[in-house]
């Protein structure tokens, strides 16, 4: 966002000060940016509009520009450089976007969300899934890669796509299909942690005597369904992509698409399945809950039906009426406790028969 200086300006006495805004230069946002042809990264350092320049005097190869959390301004100089549209710039700023695709001409802009899995404690109550966002925008020479979030960094899939220089060859689609490929695996990713995290709740749910939590389950339920809305949204641009020869992705790449897309599919299933199966544990934490809860009242109950005993003959001889039997026997009081031990025994052995206690 745009930064600004400390100290302020006033436009008159005893007026709020206003904050002067100092612009950010678009290079602070710019995280990597290189120029590649035939599969190989150019040597040196460019700045977006050297490498835009450069590939188009050249008439060969793309430029491929990283970004970070751009600010409006940074945005704009990145857009009027590359000539992005406005709707993509708009989206490209935007946060907490569904996946999705479009195409403005010959520029496609798709909408990838990421997600990430937090490491936590199992009886806590704590954030178990993050997520963030990244907006691909590739043309016939350029991609641009804006991304929002502390855990979208793309360096390994540069790092891995200049190792290939046969797949970066392919063009701007190579980028796009490794970016997304990158993506889909770290949905496999966090599924199975999560899967693991519900294998635990359901031996701890299902172990005798253990404590459950049912609001950990509720968290982790509510976390299933962020990551359902990351994940399930982003099939239908890789269905389009992979299988919509009118889009500009090379023939080459609509194949390692498909492969991508099939993994997308196998994992929103599973994702799926997880809800499913958090619901049943659900019922099933809440069910031992109550059987707990009754076995509880049972020992309630018989504790009071023993007390009971005592406090009735006690009430009884507590009434000051003159002539009641055995009030004025010496053995009238030793005989009373006797009658209250034996009655309280019996129950009490009443009771362990029955496993109420």
């Amino acid at each position: 966002m745009p930064s600004f200086s400390p100290l302020s300006s006033f436009r008159g006495s005893g007026r709020t000060p206003q904050p002067r805004f100092i612009p950010v230069p678009t290079e602070r946002a710019i995280v990597d940016c290189a120029v590649y042809v035939d599969g190989k990264r150019l040597p040196g350092r460019f700045t977006h509009k050297q490498a835009l320049a450069r590939v188009r005097d050249e008439a060969t190869g793309f430029v491929w520009v990283g970004l970070h959390d751009p600010d409006p301004t940074q945005m704009a100089d990145i857009a009027a450089t590359f000539g992005l549209h406005q709707l993509a710039v708009d989206n490209a700023l935007q946060k907490h976007q569904r996946p999705k695709l479009e195409r403005y001409d010959d520029l496609l802009m798709l909408v990838l969300r990421t997600v990430t899995y937090v490491e936590h404690e199992m009886d806590t109550v704590s954030e178990i899934v993050e997520t963030g966002e990244i907006v691909v925008c590739t043309g016939r020479d350029f991609v641009v890669a804006v991304r929002h979030g502390e855990h979208s960094g793309l360096a390994e899939v540069r790092k891995a796509l200049e190792e290939d220089p046969a797949q970066l060859a392919l063009g701007p689609g190579a980028v796009l299909h490794a970016i997304i490929d990158r993506i889909v695996g770290s949905y496999i990713e966090v599924a199975q942690s999560v899967e693991n995290d519900i294998d635990e709740m359901e031996e701890q749910t299902f172990t005798p005597r253990s404590k459950v939590t049912v609001e950990s389950i509720y968290q982790l339920k509510r976390e299933v369904v962020e990551l359902r809305r990351a994940v399930n949204p982003l099939a239908a641009p890789l269905e389009l992509l992979s299988h919509n020869p009118d889009l500009p992705v090379p023939k080459e790449v609509r194949r390692y698409l498909r492969d991508v897309s099939e993994r997308h599919t196998g994992v929103a299933e599973r994702i799926n399945d997880f809800d499913e199966a958090l619901s049943a544990l659900i019922s099933a934490a809440l069910a031992k809950v109550t059987v707990q809860q009754n076995t509880d009242m049972r020992k309630i109950s018989a504790w009071v039906a023993i007390a009971a005993v005592p406090t009735m003959i006690a009430g009884i001889y507590g009434m000051n009426f003159e002539h009641m039997p055995e009030l004025k026997q010496v053995w009238g009081y030793p005989a009373v406790w006797l009658v209250i031990l034996v009655i309280c025994t019996g129950l009490l052995i009443t009771f362990r028969r029955n496993k109420w206690l």
